[in-house]
């Protein structure tokens, strides 16, 4: 292995003295590349391979609660209490993994006191998932690594791959490394994750059944649905997190990766479904940005600040979550202007002199506007103000009269004017002024590396499009006209204003 492929690792920082050490403290700079690159995945599940590949404690735990649920469903009678009793489980556990193992140990995106690290440590062991170290570890893995290899439910591998696939047949690679040394330093968490296999009896199969049992003698009732069924879907609550998150909805932040933000996941995973927004500001407390959003795990943690249990949200600034959106909406407009079509520039059109243009304005309707040379051949019959407006304008500069002196043309007009273009007239256009840009274009989007090579050629070019060399200045000969586009009678006389369009990610003024 040569030393370009696994380069220098950071210098090594001694931990804390009684501390674990951070996991990723000596990784190398190229840690990805270099790990997939050198290490070998186990080989593919064939179905020969597939009894030898199967978690058997995950396919159980993920068959049995739903085969009990099952039989309950069609043997005992579901009552309204119990009913409810079952769903406000659910929002229990559920907010144990949500606003607990997720929000506050994965991505410490706020503190809380110690009753309410208790409290959701308890419930999060009642939604059956794992301890919170486990749990924590492989999310940072899959904010870390999302969409490769080392992502340990990676959506490239598929929607079912990532709902259920990933815990039912053994990973192909080990997760990539996360460190999780906050986690293994925290005293409640080790005590979890000592005892997690006692808390998860009692909060996911004991205490939901103990409670409808004493309280209205729904014994079975409580087994079979606020124990068994509300396990069910508080799983598959969550899974979809990692699944329907990374397939269903809009990118309005970044498109990098696959998480997507939706209300209807957002409905089915207990506010976790704007995840697009979660990606790109995982530390923030919310998911939902806006107050109509659904995102009852933003609720609850608001709740519990208010009453001194929640301190120290953290909120991505403002300003910053703004930059995200406009980066995506110009990236839409971008796409868009890349499917019209544009005026030809004065880079790309022949010089010609005023002679020149006065000879061939004999078999040919030329109108001189703003430094460009327009055939109006097209337009004659269906300029709104009539054939003879534009028949007296040949061979003309018609500036003044476009822009106002006869009437003050619409954005429509102008933009359509700029597509006639056939030629720039020598001596005519020292130097593009907002009236020669039409205004589609007076807006333009451009990418960062674009943008830089035209300030670099601004810079370098000292002389207008005027002084060009004289072996430069063509005939008539060169001039090819341009197909126009449709004709509507009246597109010069709208009264409407034009919105101007956009074509990039950087956005410019001409």
């Amino acid at each position: 292995m040569s030393k370009l492929e696994q380069r220098r690792p950071a210098a090594s920082v001694p931990p804390t003295p009684h501390q674990e050490a951070p996991a990723d403290l000596n990784i190398p700079d190229n840690y990805v590349q270099h790990t997939l690159k050198t290490t070998k995945p186990l080989p593919p599940v064939t179905w020969s391979t597939l009894l030898d590949n199967i978690n058997w404690v995950s396919l159980l735990a993920l068959t049995l609660s739903p085969s009990v649920a099952i039989y309950g469903m069609f043997t005992t009678h579901l009552c309204w209490k119990t009913a409810i009793f079952s769903v406000f489980w659910y929002f229990v556990t559920g907010l144990g993994i949500t606003a607990g193992y997720h929000r506050l140990w994965a991505h410490r995106s706020y503190n809380a006191s110690l009753p309410l690290q208790y409290a959701l440590a308890l419930a999060g062991a009642g939604a059956v998932q794992g301890s919170i170290k486990w749990w924590s570890r492989g999310h940072r893995a899959h904010h870390r690594y999302t969409d490769t290899d080392l992502d340990p439910y990676g959506a490239h591998h598929g929607l079912l791959w990532s709902h259920i696939g990933w815990m039912i047949i053994k990973p192909r690679r080990k997760p990539g490394v996360a460190d999780c040394s906050d986690l293994n330093n925290n005293p409640l968490v080790r005590w979890q994750h000592q005892y997690y296999i006692w808390l998860l009896v009692l909060m996911a199969v004991i205490v939901p059944t103990v409670i409808p049992g004493v309280c209205w003698g729904d014994w079975k009732g409580g087994y079979f649905y606020a124990a068994a069924a509300r396990l069910v879907f508080v799983h598959h609550s969550t899974f979809c997190v990692n699944s329907l998150a990374h397939w269903l909805g809009e990118s309005p932040f970044d498109d990098k990766h696959t998480p997507r933000d939706h209300v209807l996941t957002a409905l089915v995973t207990i506010g976790e479904g704007y995840h697009n927004f979660h990606h790109q500001f995982p530390m923030d407390y919310r998911n939902a940005i806006k107050w109509y959003q659904y995102d009852p795990t933003k609720w609850f943690i608001t709740t519990m600040s208010f009453f001194g249990l929640a301190s120290h949200l953290k909120a991505f600034p403002d300003n910053e979550v703004r930059k995200g959106q406009i980066t995506m909406e110009l990236k839409k407009i971008k796409a868009k202007a890349d499917d019209l079509k544009w005026p030809t520039t004065s880079n790309d059109l022949p010089i010609i002199t005023w002679d020149s243009f006065q000879e061939q304005s004999k078999t040919r309707p030329l109108i001189l506007v703003a430094g460009f040379i327009h055939d109006v051949s097209s337009f004659m019959d269906e300029h709104p103000g009539g054939r003879h407006l534009l028949r007296k304008n040949i061979g003309k500069d018609a500036t003044t009269a476009f822009f106002g002196g006869v009437y003050d043309h619409s954005n429509a007009a102008h933009n359509l004017l700029a597509m006639m273009r056939v030629g720039v007239l020598r001596g005519g256009l020292e130097l593009e002024s907002e009236k020669a840009i039409p205004p589609s274009q007076r807006l333009e989007v451009m990418r960062g590396q674009a943008l830089a090579q035209l300030r670099a050629q601004v810079a370098k070019e000292s002389h207008p499009v005027a002084s060009r060399a004289d072996s430069e200045v063509g005939d008539w000969g060169d001039i090819k006209g341009l197909p126009s586009p449709p004709l509507s009678t009246g597109a010069l006389n709208s009264e409407d204003e034009a919105t101007e369009e956009c074509t990039g990610l950087n956005l410019t003024r001409q």
